[in-house]
């Protein structure tokens, strides 16, 4: 290893957090893992965590330049995770998590949310390299996005700014978001978003043939559709379609607020190929203002799914 300083990326997933060194060149040496939900409090999770950290850098200790943490409701203004609804420990508290692993290793700790570490990861590591205006969307159980203008996250003065997955989309008769609300983003554009399209699809069409129909035993999944469009399937593809519809129809007005010169989509779902991307451009293309029309690329994300989180959380420790 022969660069002069490494950080420390941290991936707070639902059910386990990763842990990885990372060079400057985005290579990853050594990796960890810790269970996220097996603790009572967000002490017990620093102190594992801590523990972890501290064990995995006695490798190269002198030379870590900080912590960087990719967390669900992670504030960036301050540190803390904040009522995290898939975090047992941190459901309904604020956590000061930044400060509480500084104490446990010593090491400066900086956290945001996954998608704007996602968002970082793209600037530093993959497709958004020299971009300063762009968009990362990333499209796994629910919607989440990371906004960059002028080569700064957009985090607001709470730092919880860019819910693009909160949006509003169907006004009425929406359906029903975790968030409490009604009709957002996610629930349409999101893995959850199309399986629930395609089992609403069947119910609807019961005359209409589907090999999804023959998963009974239990509920069909994005995975399930996707093999499915492969194949023809009618419903499958009319799932698709619809997701590209209203997910392009939502680009087009977060183009207009802050003009990207590209669109980051990140995700499994978001390599459905042209069944998702087709009608996204189509949609996008038909809603987007004249002014706009034609300035900003759909980008699919090249950065390896395995590494990704660990890359973006691993960014924010390289920032002064």
């Amino acid at each position: 290893m022969s660069e002069s300083y490494y950080v420390i990326g941290v991936d707070m997933g639902g059910t386990n957090t990763a842990i990885g060194i990372v060079d400057a060149r985005g290579r990853i040496f050594y990796r960890s893992k810790i269970s996220t939900t097996d603790y009572s409090s967000g002490e017990e999770y620093a102190e594992a965590l801590g523990a972890a950290i501290n064990d995995l850098a006695a490798n190269v200790k002198s030379k870590i330049k900080g912590i960087g943490m990719g967390v669900p409701n992670g504030n960036m203004n301050n540190g803390t995770i904040e009522k995290a609804a898939n975090i047992p420990w941190a459901k309904t508290v604020t956590v000061p998590l930044a400060a509480m692993i500084t104490s446990k290793t010593g090491f400066p700790c900086k956290l945001t949310n996954d998608a704007n570490a996602a968002a970082l990861g793209e600037m530093i590591y993959g497709s958004a390299k020299g971009m300063k205006d762009f968009i990362v969307i990333t499209l796994g159980t629910g919607l989440g996005s990371g906004i960059v203008s002028n080569g700064q996250l957009v985090v607001g003065h709470d730092g919880f700014a860019g819910e693009l997955g909160h949006v509003t989309i169907i006004r009425h008769n929406g359906r029903t978001c975790g968030c409490g609300r009604t009709g957002c983003l996610e629930t349409y554009a999101s893995a959850t978003g199309v399986a629930r399209t395609a089992r609403e699809l069947l119910e609807l069409n019961p005359a209409k043939k589907s090999t999804l129909r023959e998963i009974v035993y239990r509920p069909v999944t994005s995975e399930d559709v996707f093999e499915a469009a492969k194949k023809g399937d009618a419903i499958a593809l009319e799932t698709f379609d619809f997701t590209g519809k209203i997910l392009g129809e939502a680009l087009s007005d977060f183009v207009a607020c802050t003009s990207p010169q590209a669109i980051i989509l990140f995700g499994g779902l978001a390599h459905s190929g042209d069944f998702l991307l087709k009608p996204l451009q189509e949609a996008m293309d038909n809603q987007i203002l004249n002014v706009f029309k034609g300035k900003t690329k759909i980008i699919i994300s090249q950065l390896n799914n395995a590494e990704a989180a660990i890359l973006g959380a691993s960014a924010l420790a390289w920032e002064e």
